[in-house]
């Protein structure tokens, strides 16, 4: 992965937008984030993991406040991105979900957040050429391509230190959960998991089958009588099924004797029933008689009775008829009398005319009454009308007050609008003068900032000035010392090529082989090193010349550039300019902010006028309508009116005549009606009361009262029928008793002996009932023990490969779990991620020795923690000083913040390996620099240097002030608020 260009727009302190260009930037391999406290450094990795992943590394993160508080109202807030990865380029669009103003009315409203991936270089193979717009489908497509989550991303790319000084001095627990969320663990926790549930679901099968094999031997007890025994079990089983047997044959033997005692008592018993039956129904024959003898005169006396209620029945049904028909005629006198009255109520006074008269008057009421059915509509339409035209009259009214109120209304728009317009003019030349003011402000800002550093600058030409010439004095004597030192050396030439000579060899000078009188070395000669190291001195004072005076002119083009930006103006004159320009600027804003507000109110106040302009239109055409309607129907009515008058006579009304005229036609046939009932009501009467007197002759009675108390109800009638029915009956069943040849010679006065044959037979059944139940109970029991026991030996049999394979798999399960047998306490996942931290421990020690030249190094441990603690997860620091290790606790901050770096670096190489290798160009390390010296710094920025292999791009985040003079500047961005400044170099 190698990023190329960020642009951060109204993003944490940034309020406008601001490019960082990492091409640029990454040109040399390394650059420097640089800036002070708060200047916003740590807020461009941010923008980078949000652009990629949508979140943000950390506590910041949690916070979800991306927007700068600052921003414009239309500025939006976004992040674009552009990178390679695997050699595909891409663009990469996010905008957090912020509140903004309202475009139209007051409050806030939610700005959705939204995201876009752009192929720049074409889409990959099975990804869509346009491009992705869908949040989740960018996130997942960027992750799948990184081939890491966010999580790993924050600890390999976004080098943390805090958070690897933390882990240095982690517990067990803390140390995994980092290491799960980097190495994806989750497999191995979910293979000792699969163990742990397998082992659940082993034993809880297991113990459902000893559960039944439980349950089978408490029956097996139960239905034996007996107590389980702790031990011994099939053998107590065997011993049971044998008494079991021996019961079972002696229950037999007693249910025979039984049964023929039985068959004995029940013959004999049969007997002497059979007798006493026989004397039994000859008694009750002879009873019988005797006392159908005595109810003789009795039955003679029912047979009359019933006789003169049957001839009374005859007479019943006529006499009901004559009775009802008088009835109907009393009923129908009354009636005629009522409807007389009611009649003579409304006002008619020949009530005594027949049925056919009054039939004549009620027809000619009839019709002068349907005649009057069409004026009582032409009444009820004269109300409505009437109604009708006092509304018209109201809603005439009302439409001219509105006439009135629109009239007012329009009256004064006009001026208004003529306000406004001149108000929004205003509003819209002082909207034109605000990007003049702005920019000018900003010039006499940066200006004012010039003036103050001024001084600054002076000083710091004056103090390159005297640098340059301490550099130059210092290369001059370095110089001097030099040429001493080679005058000395060639004076003394001779001692040294007479050094040289040996015995029997050339002269370098004279070639000669005999060297009678070499040279000897003078006090205060010079030798070949001494020379070298003057000449190093020379070249050193040199560079710190060149330095110096590159340093002088960088300092005199800074001081000549700030001067004629300042164009001679004083601070005090600067200042006061900039407070005026300031004034100026908040009231050509305050202006110009009021211009939306001013052209929707002129709008407003425009289609005001034309809506009413509108109604008053309206309201006048309402106003004519309303009172042409009116007058025409006012007409109708009092046409109407003198029709209705006519027709409705001495009644308030028509519709009250009309009322009055079908009354007293309905009261004229209901008259009718009850005088011609009257008269079929006295005809009837007469016809019953001939029919009554025939019927009583026939039935030889001589008044109704005399019949009424012959006669009988139904159900007596019937009763009496019946006893003289069953009397009969039984005196023909008691003479068949008598005459069967059976009882012919058996006495009423013989006695049987019943009872005694009854209870033996009794004991009899009861003996035999108790050895049948004894010899049933004795056979169930044994054919239940039997199976029982067939059931219990299947069971025990079945289980014991489940116990020995239980057994393997709960062993097995502590080791993966880390219990049991697993002497470390290690479960597979912690012995995993122990793997993974040794290869970070042995990367990580490349680079502390490197850093800490050699003294320490990362010593892993998978030993168990205190206490039976797991273990595999210690990280401890071997000090070559003192030949001991040391507990990563007790390093010093510095040396901290090396170890940190160290285990950081090593870990991304871990991580950078299993994701992908070489996919990681760009790493960025953040913070931490300050606790170092400055020879321990050199050692580092050597270790970073060498991360730049391979074209890796390194970027640093601090606010070391000596990194900042290793890194030229390149870009300076400014902070929103503050005005702080962050500076990215390289």
């Amino acid at each position: 992965m190698r990023l190329h260009r960020l642009e951060v727009a109204a993003f944490g302190p940034y309020r406008k937008r601001e490019v960082v260009d990492f091409d640029a930037l990454g040109s040399d391999g390394l650059f420097l984030l640089h800036g002070d406290t708060g200047a916003g450094k740590t807020t461009l990795l941010d923008a980078v993991a949000f652009a990629l992943f949508g979140v943000v590394p950390g506590a910041r993160g949690e916070v979800k406040r991306l927007r700068c508080d600052f921003a414009e109202p239309d500025e939006p807030t976004e992040v674009v991105l552009e990178l390679t990865v695997h050699g595909q380029r891409m663009r990469l669009v996010r905008s957090p979900e912020y509140e903004r103003p309202k475009r139209r009315g007051e409050g806030t409203t939610t700005q959705q957040a939204k995201a876009s991936l752009t192929w720049l270089d074409g889409a990959p193979a099975g990804h869509p050429p346009e491009g992705l717009v869908r949040i989740d489908e960018v996130s997942r497509t960027v992750q799948g391509l990184l081939g890491m989550t966010h999580q790993q991303f924050f600890q390999v790319v976004l080098l943390p230190q805090g958070d690897f000084a933390k882990f240095l001095r982690a517990d067990t627990d803390e140390r995994e959960k980092l290491l799960e969320r980097l190495f994806g663990t989750k497999r191995f926790a979910d293979v000792e998991a699969w163990f742990r549930d397998l082992r659940v679901h082993k034993r809880r099968e297991l113990e459902s089958r000893r559960q039944g094999i439980r349950e089978w031997v408490a029956r097996f007890a139960q239905v034996a009588g007996q107590d389980i025994p702790e031990d011994n079990l099939a053998e107590w089983v065997g011993e049971v099924r044998l008494h079991t047997e021996k019961a079972v044959e002696e229950a037999q033997s007693a249910e025979r004797q039984a049964r023929s005692a039985l068959d004995s008592a029940e013959k004999v018993l049969q007997a002497r029933r059979t007798a006493a039956e026989r004397v039994q129904r000859l008694r009750a024959a002879h009873h019988r008689l005797s006392t159908l003898a005595e109810q003789e005169p009795e039955r003679l006396r029912w047979k009359e009775e019933l006789a003169a209620a049957r001839r009374a029945a005859t007479v019943l049904r006529v006499a009901a008829q004559a009775e009802r028909c008088a009835g109907q005629l009393e009923d129908a006198r009354t009636v005629e009398q009522q409807r007389v009255r009611k009649l003579a109520a409304l006002g008619y006074a020949d009530t005594d005319a027949d049925a056919v008269e009054l039939r004549r008057q009620a027809g000619k009421l009839r019709e002068e009454a349907g005649a009057l059915a069409g004026l009582v509509a032409e009444a009820e339409q004269q109300s409505r009308d009437r109604r009708m035209i006092a509304q018209l009259a109201e809603r005439a009214d009302q439409a001219r007050s509105t006439v009135l109120v629109l009239t007012d209304k329009l009256d004064g728009i006009p001026q208004l609008a003529a306000e406004l317009r001149e108000q929004l003019d205003a509003a819209t030349t002082a909207a034109g003068r605000l990007e003049g003011l702005r920019t000018k402000k900003a010039e006499l800002t940066a200006a004012v900032q010039d003036a103050t550093g001024l001084p600054a600058a002076v000083r710091a030409v004056a103090e390159a000035e005297e640098r340059v010439r301490a550099a130059v004095d210092a290369h001059q004597e370095a110089r001097e010392h030099q040429l001493k030192l080679r005058e000395l050396r060639l004076d003394g030439m001779a001692a040294e090529l007479a050094a040289g000579l040996v015995d029997g060899g050339a002269c370098p000078v004279c070639g000669s082989a005999e060297h009678p009188a070499p040279a000897r070395p003078a006090s205060g000669s010079v030798d070949r090193e001494q020379e070298a190291e003057a000449e190093a001195a020379v070249r050193r004072a040199e560079e710190a010349r060149s330095a110096a005076e590159a340093a002088k002119h960088r300092a005199e083009t800074a001081l000549t550039a700030l001067r004629e930006r300042l164009r001679g103006r004083s601070g005090e004159e600067l200042e006061a300019e900039l407070h005026q320009v300031t004034t100026q600027l908040a009231e050509v804003e305050g202006q110009a902010q009021r211009r939306t507000r001013l052209a929707a109110e002129l709008r407003s106040a425009e289609a005001e006028k034309s809506s009413l302009t509108d109604d008053l239109v309206a309201a006048k055409e309402a106003v004519a309508a309303a009172e042409t309607q009116r007058l025409a129907l006012q007409e109708q009515v009092e046409k109407r009116e003198r029709r209705l008058d006519e027709a409705r006579g001495e009644h308030a009304d028509v519709r009250t005549r009309r009322a009055h005229l079908v009354g007293v036609v309905q009261a004229l046939d209901a008259l009718t009606e009850a005088r011609l009932a009257r008269a079929t009501a006295e005809e009837q009467v007469a016809e019953r009361e001939e029919e009554l007197r025939s019927c009583l002759a026939q039935a030889e009675f001589e008044t109704v009262d005399e019949m009424r108390a012959a006669a009988r109800p139904d159900d007596v009638i019937a009763r009496l029928e019946k006893r003289l029915t069953d009397a009969a009956n039984e005196e023909a069943a008691a003479r068949a008793v008598l005459a069967e040849p059976e009882l012919a010679d058996v006495s009423p006065d013989d006695e049987v002996d019943v009872g005694s044959a009854v209870e033996d037979a009794r004991a009899a059944r009861a003996a035999a009932e108790t050895a049948v139940a004894q010899l049933e109970a004795a056979t169930t029991r044994a054919t239940e023990l039997e199976r029982l026991a067939g059931r219990l030996t299947e069971e025990t049999e079945a289980i014991r490969p489940l116990e020995e394979e239980f057994e393997e798999l709960d062993a097995l399960t502590d080791v993966v779990n880390g219990r049991g047998q697993n002497a470390r306490h290690m479960s597979l996942r912690s012995y995993v991620l122990a793997a993974r931290l040794e290869e970070v421990a042995v990367a990580a020690t490349a680079r502390l020795q490197a850093m800490s030249q050699g003294r320490y190094s990362f010593v892993h441990s998978d030993r168990a923690g205190a206490r039976g603690t797991r273990g595999g997860l210690g990280l401890d620091v071997l000090d070559d000083y003192s030949g001991t290790v040391r507990p990563a606790k007790t390093l010093s901050g510095g040396e901290s913040f090396l170890a940190s770096l160290s285990l950081a670096l090593g870990l991304a190489d871990v991580v950078a390996a299993e994701t992908g290798g070489a996919l990681l160009d760009t790493l960025f390390v953040d913070e931490g620099f300050g606790t170092l010296d400055a020879e321990t710094l050199d050692v580092v920025m050597n270790i970073l240097d060498e991360l730049r292999a391979g074209g890796r791009v390194v970027g640093l985040v601090s606010h070391v002030e000596e990194l900042r003079q290793r890194i030229p500047t390149r870009l300076r961005v400014r902070k929103a608020r503050t005005g702080s400044t962050l500076e990215v170099q390289m």
